[in-house]
């Protein structure tokens, strides 16, 4: 179904905001670009927006010299759920859960022949924001501050769970898309590949989640720490022994990307 749909707190940015053509035609610092999306940036009366765009001409010199990405693109245009489509229902779901994520100005996306064309999303900037991942890449001395990792470990720990009691998996769960505010507030952000999983493809997803979140924990906090971090994930009482199933859980987050490759 094709539609686009403003917040109506944001109505005096209709101009801007109100439609997918004035959206595809803003101008702003470009953050990232792919073969079919890109994100930009915008600010308007002093407030910084972020503007997902997916759409066939988002790179269209790279998309004409990949044939196989065309192919790709084809068979994707007709899923009934786009990955923009999923990020903005993955988001609002994360709302009712309870999980802190940028508040969502405008969103939707347009068909043509039935098949996806063109999609954005529009959120809020979080006001002095930072993700995990250049937290760990500019070693961060809030790293080495231990009550502070503690108290933003609980809070992914306690989103992570939350997400898997549900059958949902993030698929996506690195550092990168985990935000702190001022306040040390744990925010979620970009979750388009999440879906929700049932029997052993759901515990797969559940251990991919928790491994992703390790890649880069294990570079920079200690093994206490992690392991900390995931008996609070999995609401294990602190100093109770392991069981076997337990420890065997770890041993496959441990070496999952291992075995990936």
């Amino acid at each position: 179904m094709s539609g686009w749909h403003l917040n109506p707190a944001y109505a005096p940015l209709q101009a801007d905001f109100g439609s997918l053509d004035a959206v595809f035609a803003l101008q702003g610092e470009r953050l990232t670009l792919a073969p079919r999306s890109e994100v930009i940036r915008v600010e308007r009366a002093g407030v910084r927006y972020y503007v997902k765009r997916y759409g066939a001409n988002a790179d269209k010199k790279n998309w004409r010299r990949k044939w196989a990405r065309y192919l790709r693109r084809y068979a994707l245009a007709f899923l009934p759920h786009p990955r923009i489509k999923a990020e903005w229902q993955n988001l609002k779901q994360f709302a009712k859960w309870g999980i802190p994520v940028p508040e969502i100005v405008a969103w939707g996306m347009e068909r043509r022949f039935g098949a996806f064309y063109r999609g954005a999303l529009i959120t809020r900037e979080l006001p002095d924001s930072v993700d995990l991942n250049t937290l760990a890449q500019t070693r961060d001395p809030r790293l080495h501050d231990r009550p502070w990792v503690a108290c933003i470990m609980r809070q992914v720990a306690a989103h992570a769970r939350t997400l898997h009691t549900h059958h949902f998996a993030h698929n996506d769960l690195k550092w990168r898309n985990i935000l702190v505010d001022k306040a040390d507030k744990v925010w979620f952000i970009d979750c388009p590949l999440g879906n929700y999983w049932f029997g052993p493809l759901l515990a797969y997803r559940q251990s991919k989640d928790i491994a992703c979140l390790d890649k880069v924990a294990r570079q920079c906090l200690s093994a206490t720490q992690r392991l900390r971090f995931y008996r609070l994930y999995r609401g294990l009482a602190a100093g109770v022994p392991l069981d076997a199933a337990e420890k065997s859980r770890i041993r496959h987050i441990l070496r999952f990307f291992v075995e990936e490759t």
